[in-house]
This record gives structure tokens, C-alpha cells and sequence, in this order.
């Protein structure tokens, strides 16, 4: 690793991510309602397509942690999740509408939907939980216990997003400012782990 991670940061992080996930997953029925209503089609559709989408992000992540992890690949999950969170708020309806006219099915229509707007961003933050276990691994004896804490606080982070934005988040905002909230979260988490992450190399250096 080039640059130490602090635990309490890691772990901070996999619980902004698992928030995050859950936040933009129960936005989902509303974001594609407006062309394919708010079916069991179209939750199936949702569920189906960020649990593929998580097992990809875990594979992926899982993979690149053995290559030498770093805090600057950590804060790019980071960026990169927020970058493509962007199509989902500004380019929705551009993406939906043709597919909506394309596809008369309303499963198929929904399914196509979800993919195209949430399979990258879903990807891309189901990479940060193999990767942040991988960050503080230090032998084998230890990887049971840090996969199990990790995993333990981002699904806490997934159960409290679900409740905040389901109870709450809807309530008191629009649907585009609880994603613009998801995305400087994500933004600022990349730019936490690039600052800390500095400061405890010069401190160690």
C-alpha cells in the first residue's frame, strides 16, 4: 500500500457506501414510475439488476485488491461512483423515454431502464467493500474477523439508508436532491480518503 489507511476511516467509509447503495436503490420505483409505473415488474427489475450489479462490484473489487491496494484507488471508487450518479439525475427521462418508446413490455422496458442508468454507479460502489477489507488485512488470521466488522457496518450503512430514505429523505426533499446529496457524499468521501490518508503518510514518514 502506498499511503495507510486509519481502520476508523475504512470502516467509515464502507458504511457511507452501503448508505449510499440502499439510498439510490429505494429511489429507484420513483425515478423509472413516470413511464413504468411502480409495479412488482419494476421493483423486480430494480432488485434484480443492483444485486447483479453488487456481485459484479465485489468480483471486480475483490480482484483488484490483490494489486498492490492504494488510498488513491480506494478515492477513485469513490469519484467514479459519484460521476455516474450524474446520468441518473440530469440525462433520466433522456435515457427512459426511448426505451420506454421502444419497448411496449413493461418488464423488459424496466429491466433496460435499470441497467442503463444504475448498473455502472452500482458496480463501481460494490467494489468498495472487498477493497476496504483488503485495506486492512494484515495476515490471514485477522480476514474472517475484519470481512465480518466491515461487512456488519456497511450493511448497517444499507439499512439506515433504506429507513432514511423510505421514513424521511422523501418526505423533506425532491427525488434530484437526494441524489445530488448521494453525490457530493460519494465525492467528498474520495476527497476524505485522499486528505487523511496524506496526512497520516507524513506523520509516519
Amino acid at each position: 500500500m502506498t499511503k495507510p489507511i486509519p481502520p476508523s476511516l475504512v470502516a467509515s467509509m464502507a458504511f457511507v457506501s452501503g448508505f449510499c447503495i440502499m439510498v439510490v436503490e429505494m429511489l429507484g420505483a420513483r425515478i423509472l414510475s413516470p413511464y413504468f409505473g411502480g409495479s412488482l415488474y419494476v421493483w423486480g427489475s430494480i432488485i434484480t439488476i443492483f444485486m447483479l450489479s453488487l456481485a459484479t462490484g465485489y468480483l471486480y473489487g475483490g480482484n483488484l485488491s490483490a494489486k498492490n491496494p492504494s488510498a488513491r484507488s480506494y478515492a477513485t471508487f469513490f469519484f467514479l461512483s459519484a460521476i455516474f450518479i450524474l446520468p441518473i439525475i440530469l440525462l433520466a427521462n433522456s435515457i427512459m423515454e426511448p426505451i420506454f418508446v421502444a419497448i411496449e413490455d413493461e418488464r423488459y422496458g424496466s429491466l433496460l431502464a435499470t441497467i442503463m442508468l444504475f448498473f455502472i454507479p452500482i458496480t463501481l460502489m460494490g467494489m468498495i467493500s472487498p477493497y476496504s477489507v483488503r485495506l486492512l488485512v494484515v495476515n490471514t488470521e485477522q480476514s474472517g474477523q475484519v470481512a465480518g466488522s466491515l461487512y456488519f457496518v456497511s450493511t448497517l450503512g444499507s439499512a439506515l439508508g433504506t429507513l432514511g430514505t423510505s421514513f424521511y429523505f422523501v418526505l423533506w426533499l425532491e427525488i434530484d436532491q437526494i441524489l445530488w446529496a448521494v453525490f457530493f457524499a460519494l465525492a467528498l468521501a474520495g476527497f476524505l480518503i485522499l486528505a487523511i490518508s496524506g496526512i497520516q503518510s507524513r506523520e509516519d514518514g
